[in-house]
């Protein structure tokens, strides 16, 4: 796209980088990331310039417990993008040591099978304390990949608990993966990983446990909507089996309004088994939010959200970065250890004259 360069003035690097990337060269997809990745100077100028080809890439985040799969799933969802004849990047990210500041990112290994597939692009991140499953620069790099013409980007997180949910923040369609060793019903189906769902899986599914953790899913979405007892006989209770097969369906009926019925589905990674109808309810999601107008709604909050981000993270670098605020700081501290004042009064006065270091105008 001839629209898309860099400002007069920009180096010359920057500029030959940018003329490779959009020629399709992968070396330089792979130096802009490593740029993102680092926050290296000029990363903003080449975010900027590839800002108007970014938003055509669908987003699917798998996330869920330590051992549930989720490489192995994210390995078979991309085999059969490709078969389809779709370009898939994988951001896979791993957490970084808190001893050592180091990760192990072996996700290129268990994802071998599709590794060496010039139609596929994976890269690994360490979350570098980075909180809430993600690596701090997880977005940015999807916006790196999508620029570059993928299909489909597959976000896989961390290991999450309850909190760790900022792939709904990042994604389209978030997919859930649990094992039957997950835990007891309850621990499972903590509120937080069942908001950010649009699609369960259970994958392992030829373990001990699948189904009862199917029906446990299923029951819960049925309270949480309010639609448990429907359609079932008075004094009979609910035939947990029907609940099951149900969900398996990957868009709800045509007169269920505008609203998505979260399927549950079973899987077993290792074999592909149940991966063609995990395909399908990713692909369902993806139509019911096109056509529901949702997808624009999440995509407009997901470029709110990035604009709330860079403010915070220019106005953090701008503060904690500047000498003479930390001396300053500094200087209040035996007032503070004396009590004369406190730390939100400190905190009012370093805003009120920090307002031109902010807004970047000379003092």
């Amino acid at each position: 796209m001839s629209d898309i360069t860099l400002p007069p003035g920009a180096p010359r690097v920057l500029q030959a980088l940018l003329a490779d990337f959009l020629a399709g060269r992968k070396a330089a997809l792979a130096r802009i990331v490593s740029m993102v990745e680092d926050g290296r100077s000029g990363t903003d100028l080449l975010l900027a310039a590839l800002h108007p080809r970014v938003g055509r890439a669908r987003r699917i985040g798998l996330t869920g417990p330590p051992g549930a799969g989720k490489s192995t799933l994210t390995t078979g969802l991309a085999a059969l993008l490709r078969a389809q004849g779709l370009t898939v990047g994988i951001v896979a990210v791993d957490p970084t040591s808190p001893f050592s500041g180091g990760a192990l990112l072996g996700d290129r290994v268990r994802m071998e099978a599709v590794a060496l597939d010039p139609g596929v692009f994976i890269r690994s991140m360490a979350t570098r304390g980075s909180l809430g499953g993600l690596a701090g620069t997880t977005r940015e790099v999807c916006d790196v990949l999508d620029a570059f013409g993928c299909d489909r980007i597959l976000i896989e997180t961390v290991g999450v608990g309850q909190s760790e949910l900022d792939i709904a923040r990042t994604a389209d369609t978030s997919l859930v993966v649990l094992v039957p060793e997950a835990g007891d019903s309850i621990q499972t189906l903590k509120a937080g990983l069942m908001e950010i769902a649009d699609v369960f899986v259970v994958n392992k599914a030829d373990r001990p446990g699948a189904n009862r953790l199917r029906n446990d899913i299923d029951l819960m979405l049925g309270l949480r909507g309010g639609h448990h007892m429907k359609n079932v006989p008075a004094h009979h209770g609910i035939d947990l089996r029907r609940v099951g097969v149900a969900s398996a369906v990957a868009m709800p009926p045509a007169d269920a309004g505008p609203h998505w019925a979260q399927p549950v589905l079973r899987a077993v990674g290792v074999t592909g088994e149940g991966l063609p109808e995990l395909m399908a309810a990713l692909d369902g999601h993806s139509a019911y939010l096109a056509e529901s107008g949702e997808l624009d709604v999440r995509r407009r909050a997901r470029l709110r959200e990035r604009v709330k981000d860079v403010v915070f993270q220019r106005l953090t670098r701008r503060l904690w970065h500047d000498a003479a605020t930390n001396a300053w700081i500094d200087a209040q501290v035996g007032d503070l250890a004396a009590g004369r004042t406190t730390p939100y009064a400190v905190a009012d006065a370093l805003l009120l004259k920090s307002g031109a270091l902010m807004t970047g105008e000379p003092a």
